[in-house]
């Protein structure tokens, strides 16, 4: 079984992340807004400092930091990734998963160490939803060693590690395991947090799409223990 290893992974070296990170710095650097700074670490709950580049412009800035640059490698992508986190400023870990989704076909399952310690170092939705759903579930849906591992992050006293359980097929549709979804929604309906009684209806919700009938019946069957929010995201398109 895939390790679920909670030591933070070392920080590799690497010539492109090394590249990608000067010119990322030196380019978002220049475009900072500190009024809008303010703003948009207040909008996140302060969970991080922002530079204040507004979405559209910091994905022109970031077409201009990666031009010209080569295929990443799986140690790429982890220094990348891991050196993005360990700045401050949230746009900078918008970056690395930016670049995560658009490469994860270069990581293997043994990426899924540093997955996890993005995902618990300065978290908040932003950043675990799009690991979630664009890594976490390009990575178990190419090897199903990973699936173990989803199986341990459910019961995780870790609610983002929780949560990304919960999310990690939302994009799977016809090749979801609907008792893997079902199993995971019914071990946390009776969390109390918003995060994962918002993220059992989301993932219903998204199932839905795909099989509207079994996720009308798990939610019948399973009514009395699932919170309210669960039960309105999840039959909210029905």
């Amino acid at each position: 079984m895939l390790s679920n290893d909670r030591r933070p992974p070392r920080v590799p070296r690497t010539t492109l992340a090394d590249t990608l990170l000067e010119r990322l710095t030196g380019t978002y650097a220049q475009a900072a807004d500190p009024v809008r700074a303010k703003a948009m670490a207040a909008y996140m709950k302060d969970v991080a400092p922002f530079l204040g580049i507004p979405t559209p412009q910091r994905r022109e800035l970031s077409k201009a930091v990666t031009k010209d640059t080569p295929r990443p490698s799986e140690s790429d992508c982890a220094a990348l990734a891991l050196g993005c986190w360990r700045l401050p400023e949230r746009e900078y870990q918008y970056f690395a998963v930016d670049y995560l989704r658009r490469h994860v076909s270069r990581c293997s399952s043994g990426f899924l160490p540093v997955v996890r310690h993005l995902i618990v170092t300065v978290p908040w939705w932003d950043t675990v939803d799009l690991l979630a759903a664009h890594t976490v579930g390009p990575l178990v849906a190419a090897d199903p060693a990973p699936a173990a591992v989803m199986d341990e992050w459910i019961g995780d006293e870790d609610l983002w590690l929780a949560r990304t359980a919960l999310l990690h097929q939302l994009r799977y549709k016809d090749a979801t395991d609907a008792d893997r979804l079902f199993a995971y929604c019914r071990r946390q309906a009776g969390h109390p947090d918003f995060f994962l009684r918002k993220a059992i209806g989301w993932a219903l919700r998204e199932y839905a799409k795909t099989d509207p009938g079994a996720v009308r019946a798990f939610v019948e069957a399973e009514r009395g223990s699932l919170s309210p929010l669960s039960v309105r995201e999840a039959l909210k398109n029905l």
